[in-house]
């Protein structure tokens, strides 16, 4: 039997989609928080994993309702990092945006989620990241 893929949430309004980012975010902080720490690595990479996929995960719905705000209809928001960076190059003064957005691409989701990095500080960085796309 073949598994069914999840859908992708989309959120109606911008509203909606940095409430729902905020809930990740926090979601994904409690899991950090609950893993433990040894020399300046988390020791549980499978919670680590969890946690990133999560925070990634919020800064891009954030980014949904930043685009829907701008205009953007449901159907034609992006899906994948290359469509998300396409999208935010034509949207003038894009410069923050477009380097949170990095951060916690290459952070998060390249060197945690798919490398199985857990250095602390590299993690926090792209949480931090996430956090300034939601704002």
């Amino acid at each position: 039997m073949k598994k069914k893929r999840k859908e992708k949430i989309i959120p109606e309004t911008k509203e909606e989609a940095i409430n729902e980012a905020k809930k990740y975010i926090k979601n994904a902080k409690d899991i950090l928080s609950k893993i433990e720490i040894e020399y300046g690595r988390y020791k549980d990479i499978k919670k680590v994993r969890e946690a990133v996929a999560i925070a990634y995960l919020a800064g891009l719905i954030a980014i949904d309702g930043y685009l829907i705000s701008r205009g953007i209809s449901k159907e034609k928001l992006p899906n994948d990092i290359t469509q998300y960076y396409k999208a935010l190059k034509e949207i003038p003064r894009n410069g923050k945006l477009t380097s949170y957005l990095t951060t916690a691409y290459e952070n998060l989701h390249i060197f945690a989620y798919y490398r199985g990095g857990a250095n602390v500080d590299m993690i926090k960085a792209g949480i931090k990241s996430v956090e300034e796309i939601i704002k």
